[in-house]
């Protein structure tokens, strides 16, 4: 099949595919003679295995890491790939941590705000404006971040 079916077959953009073969994680497809790239159902099974990873939120290091346990299994256990989620966990975690941070700080300035008025009076409004002159900010009081 060609790109333009791969793509489709995928759901994956072109560019993406070229981008994914450009940086090692689909392998180079064999050439017509006319050097159209020419792809397998190997390429997309490989493409599906990538982008279910992306949709872990994988990074592309971690990706090719578990491509090559997956190319190349041995005996050996599989502390490496537990200890590759569990830092993927590790960061996902952090980045839950620092949503709901920034809920919070969301939900504090717009608690400036908690009664219909005209837009010369809002207090979010108020609040950005002081913030950006800096004074400080009723949405960062309790943290680190300006």
């Amino acid at each position: 099949m060609q790109i333009g079916e791969l793509a489709k077959k995928s759901g994956c953009d072109t560019e993406t595919i070229r981008y994914y073969e450009r940086e090692g994680l689909l392998p180079a497809p064999a050439r017509t003679a006319s050097g159209y790239r020419r792809y397998e159902p190997p390429h997309l099974e490989q493409l599906a295995f990538i982008r279910h990873c992306r949709s872990l939120d994988m990074s592309l290091a971690d990706i090719r890491r578990l491509q090559d346990y997956h190319l190349h299994p041995s005996a050996a256990p599989c502390d490496d790939i537990n200890a590759l989620l569990d830092a993927q966990l590790g960061r996902i975690q952090q980045q839950i941590a620092s949503l709901q941070r920034l809920e919070q700080q969301l939900l504090s300035l717009r608690a400036r705000c908690d009664a219909p008025h005209t837009v010369a009076d809002c207090g979010i409004l108020k609040t950005l404006e002081h913030a950006a002159s800096g004074d400080g900010c009723a949405c960062h009081a309790d943290s680190d971040q300006p």
